[in-house]
């Protein structure tokens, strides 16, 4: 390939000034690394084969931290060298006079292939790693669980396979001494609570052989990582968040394609965008890659790109996602990292922790949900501490336009908290269950699930799931297993209680689950449901056999469910004022009835058709917070009665679509219902839930976080230039009435007198 003139970021970003797409430039300065000492120095073999002659000193505290036996939680950026935390202290015991074990958690297979890779290049005398996950043989188990005393897997091969066999795995866990758990950001709401339990579980086995592992969890900068940290494994966490790693520095430009909306009726889209700005940046000589929400997306993104590029230059850019053939996905990663490739158009498969140097520009295809995810992704370039550039260009939606108003909000504010809530009895019970059948459970126990371990237990008695075992046994009272098989296998880890539906193909293929309080929305029939990026249509729904039936669909439509919706609240925990409204956090019952879908146009958006559905109501019982608003202040607001329902409902959907702006969580995991009476309440009222049974932790967060997220709500309604309302304030993707009513103007009006504005 001919070798282009390089341009310099700096004058590429000075090219852009005066083309109203460009909202916003911020200069990001370079760091210089800064550096730590070891309480005590590695043995020269292990420092010689890590091939670091000074540590960094986020590295060096948390060796520091490990070596003493204190778990630890590393928050710092990418690239940071936060591997090298945890391979320092396992190589030393390795390579030790005590012999000791290691267990590493990822949450996908392709990091734990990637950091086997890594730790086995090391040479470490005495290391012998292995993976242990669904893509190993037979042979390949037994010859891990033999040999291996550094062990790689995954939280479900680790609830399925290890735990409930934990006597073919005495040895390893007798001298278990690190517990590596990759990717903490990840581990939120229903699968963080979940691994909570797991962790637990874990911890008990090792205490039954003897061991007493230390923590090390990794992760992207996110908000208070050692609450998180230590609410996954019950024991206090270090946290260190300090970067001590040198950075380029790095230019991050915020664009927004409806800047350019002159109102000729152009298409205003984000992917045009993305690839136009990637055409230019690879034309200039530069390696980029670009993050698209889907795989579809990707497909067209890439094409688009190819079709700006002369040909020789087009066909170094190429797609990258899931679905992809092993071997496409592998030469896709050759190329990339020996540098044959000029872009990469990708799904977030490529956000996390995939190490390739020489990229110097990330542009994301609207905002990826979290300020957490954003940087991960941004941090894909600039990995050999260069000059980088990152792009955000903005999509239509809620957040995406809340920055491009806010944009000095995106680069100040401080990363969002995730939450579990381990106290849901809906994650709680099942795993009272596999640890009755891993070992039987005693009073003694206590230790492990405090002030839960009694009523559980009661309860899963009460249901035939456990017996007590006499105390006249030989070895004493307990509650033991009293259900068949192994509990474990019907307990999955990404939902509540194992509750759930399964996604599959008429040839039995399955594609996914979904939770039973939500499978009548997203897999009723005539769905079409998204998976990775691939449309599936929904042809049969059997509720016996608890199966969504579905076929490939080409993409051309979505669907929209019509619902009717009741909320009982079960039990108010707090109330506060806020402004001139009541707010409370509690839990609530909500009734639900999926009673039709409506069908569009995925390019146009036009409506197709509306079909009816006659489908059983469910019921959910879970945690939210919610506003009561008085008559005084719907008189104080001036809105006419008649435009009451149509203002509670467009500053819910407001209020919904900017939530994740103050807690990593998806629009999806919470529900919504807003109503100018309610039996319970008596007044007009904004009732925000967890959209999962028992809650996931967001209502708790919501309601500590309330006066700031609902001053947002009122800004990303008020700075929307619609007349009307449309997706970037006050319109919903999953509304189950078809957005009607919505009155903006009202909403406004509403909340001022709220806020006393």
């Amino acid at each position: 390939m001919t070798a282009l003139a390089p341009v310099d970021l700096h004058k590429f970003a000075e090219s852009l000034e005066g083309d109203p797409r460009l909202v916003h430039v911020e200069r990001i300065p370079a760091r210089a690394a800064t550096f730590g000492e070891l309480d005590h120095p590695l043995p020269e073999a292990v420092r010689e084969r890590l091939g670091v002659a000074d540590f960094w000193s986020h590295q060096a505290i948390a060796i520091n931290h490990l070596r003493a036996g204190r778990s630890v939680a590393v928050a710092t950026g990418t690239a940071s060298g936060k591997s090298l935390c945890f391979q320092a202290p396992i190589a030393e015991m390795a390579a030790g006079p005590k012999p000791a074990t290691s267990l590493m958690l990822f949450p996908t297979k392709a990091l734990a292939q990637d950091q086997l890779r890594s730790i086995t290049a090391l040479d470490i005398p005495g290391l012998v790693a292995g993976t242990y996950d669904g893509d190993s043989s037979g042979e390949e188990r037994t010859w891990v669980r033999r040999n291996a005393n550094v062990i790689l897997t995954n939280p479900e091969m680790l609830h399925i396979g290890l735990l409930p066999n934990h006597d073919k795995w005495a040895n390893f866990f007798h001298r278990l001494e690190f517990v590596v758990i990759d990717e903490l950001h990840t581990l939120r709401g229903i699968f963080g609570s979940n691994v909570a339990h797991l962790l637990r579980r874990l911890r008990r086995i090792c205490a039954h052989y003897g061991s007493d592992p230390t923590f090390v969890f990794t992760s992207a900068t996110i908000g208070e990582p050692g609450r998180l940290a230590s609410a996954l494994c019950g024991l206090p966490v270090e946290e260190v968040t300090e970067d001590g790693s040198p950075c380029g520095d790095r230019i991050f430009l915020l664009w927004d394609p409806a800047a350019e909306d002159d109102g000729s009726g152009r298409n205003v889209s984000s992917s045009r965008d993305t690839a136009e700005l990637m055409a230019a940046l690879v034309r200039s000589d530069h390696r980029a890659i670009a993050f698209c929400r889907s795989r579809k997306g990707t497909e067209i993104v890439a094409a688009d790109v190819r079709r700006h590029l002369p040909k020789k230059l087009a066909e170094s850019v190429r797609p990258y996602r899931g679905g992809y053939l092993s071997s496409e996905r592998r030469e896709i990663e050759r190329e990339l990292f020996s540098g044959e490739l000029r872009g990469v158009v990708a799904t977030s498969a490529l956000e996390l922790g995939i190490d390739v140097g020489g990229l110097d520009v990330c542009i994301l295809n609207g905002f990826p949900g979290t300020i957490a995810s954003m940087w991960q992704q941004a941090g894909r370039a600039g990995r050999a501490a260069q000059t980088s550039l990152a792009a955000l260009v903005a999509g239509d939606d809620q957040l995406d336009q809340w920055f491009m108003h806010h944009p000095t909000e995106l680069f100040s504010r401080k990363p969002e908290s995730a939450v579990i809530n381990p106290g849901n009895s809906h994650v709680l019970l099942p795993h009272l269950g596999c640890a009755a059948y891993e070992l039987p459970l005693t009073p003694e126990d206590e230790i492990w699930w405090p002030e839960t371990l009694e009523d559980g237990v009661r309860s899963l008695i009460l249901s035939d799931r456990l017996r007590m075992r006499p105390a006249h046994h030989r070895q004493g009272a307990a509650a033991v297993w009293a259900g068949g098989g192994w509990p474990a296998q019907k307990v999955g880890l990404r939902n509540a209680g194992g509750d759930e539906y399964r996604i599959a193909t008429t040839d039995g293929t399955l594609i996914g689950t979904v939770d039973g309080s939500r499978a009548f929305r997203l897999v009723h029939p005539g769905a079409v449901y998204m998976h990775q990026g691939q449309s599936w249509r929904v042809t049969d729904l059997d509720l016996r056999d608890r199966v969504a039936i579905v076929e490939a669909s080409d993409g051309g439509e979505y669907t929209q469910p019509r619902a009717v919706t009741d909320i009982s609240i079960l039990e108010t925990d707090q109330t506060r004022t806020l402004g001139a409204a009541e707010l409370s956090l509690g839990s609530l019952r909500v009734v639900s009835q999926v009673i039709g879908y409506r069908r569009f146009n995925t390019f146009t958006g036009e409506q197709l058709g509306t079909h009816d559905l006659d489908l059983p109501a469910g019921e959910l019982e879970t945690r939210g917070f919610w506003y009561v608003i008085d008559d005084d202040v719907i008189d104080d607001s001036g809105i006419d009665l008649g435009e009451l329902p149509g203002a509670l409902h467009a500053a819910e959907h407001a209020a919904i679509g900017i939530l994740p702006l103050f807690t990593i969580c998806d629009r999806w995991d919470v529900g919504g219902l807003s109503t100018a009476h309610l039996a319970d309440t008596g007044a007009a009222t904004i009732v925000i839930y967890d959209a999962y049974p028992g809650g996931a932790g967001v209502a708790e967060l919501g309601y500590e976080a309330a006066d700031r997220h609902l001053a947002a709500t009122l800004d990303v309604i008020e700075t929307c230039e619609c007349s009307d309302g449309c997706p970037s304030c006050v319109q919903s993707p999953k509304c189950g009435n078809g957005n009607d009513p919505l009155a903006k103007d009202a909403a406004v009006e509403l909340l001022h007198a709220i806020l006393g504005r």
